[in-house]
């Protein structure tokens, strides 16, 4: 009896270490069973790799926290949302020009380029920016409109995408600039969500890029002279 018990002592204290109940008989020279039997009551073995529970525990705590977290980002997204109501057209305009300034083509020193173009691949942005340009008084027959995507891509889905968010027919584009597909490149804009990018220019629109330009220096110095009060 003494030994058995010294085996059952001795297994238990095996499988509190993490081993396998094969290891335990291997090692003891007992039966499986017997194994089993004695150490029945104890936790059973994690056999993963302290990554691997680190990971485990992420992904569970993110499961019982993600919702709560979202539904916090969501309550404040629409709370600003609501603080900013109904944009005067002052308002309109200044949050245009510092659109266009941070988005849009600008000219340079070294080569004067005064046309009015803009690229982004948020819809929401550029539909901010026809609506400014709606502001300006620039007549829609005036825009023109491109898409560039990468050719790997759904090229005739993307210039239906963008037509519709521009309010114009497919045929209305300009001919699209396909990006070259380069398989050595991870890129992270791809799935069916990826669209590409739309250019909105401006035809004759150089009186129009010095209004912007002017525009922005009035906001960059207005907001100097408040750093400075």
């Amino acid at each position: 009896m003494r030994a058995k018990t010294d085996l059952q002592t001795r297994a238990r204290e095996l499988r509190l270490q993490g081993r396998t109940y094969n290891e335990i008989q291997a090692e003891l020279g007992c039966s499986k069973s017997s194994v089993s039997l004695w150490v029945r009551d104890l936790p059973k073995v994690d056999r993963r790799s302290p990554q691997e529970q680190g990971r485990d525990a992420a992904l569970k705590r993110w499961a019982r926290e993600g919702p709560i977290r979202e539904a916090a980002r969501q309550a404040s997204i629409a709370a600003s949302r609501e603080a900013v109501g109904a944009l005067s057209d002052r308002e309109l305009f200044i949050a245009g020009v510092a659109l266009y300034w941070a988005e849009g083509s600008k000219s340079k020193p070294y080569r004067r380029d005064e046309t009015v173009a803009f690229i982004n691949s948020d819809p929401d942005v550029i539909g901010v920016y026809l609506a400014w340009l709606d502001l300006l008084g620039i007549p829609r027959d005036r825009l023109r409109f491109r898409v560039m995507i990468h050719e790997s891509a759904d090229v005739t889905g993307a210039e239906h995408y963008w037509a519709d968010v521009a309010g114009v027919d497919p045929s209305a584009l300009q001919k699209t600039t396909l990006k070259k597909h380069n398989p050595k490149t991870v890129r992270k804009n791809t799935g069916e969500n990826y669209r590409g990018c739309l250019i909105v220019k401006v035809t004759a629109s150089s009186d129009l890029y010095r209004r912007i330009e002017g525009a922005w220096c009035g906001i960059v110095g207005a907001a100097t002279s408040i750093n400075r009060a």
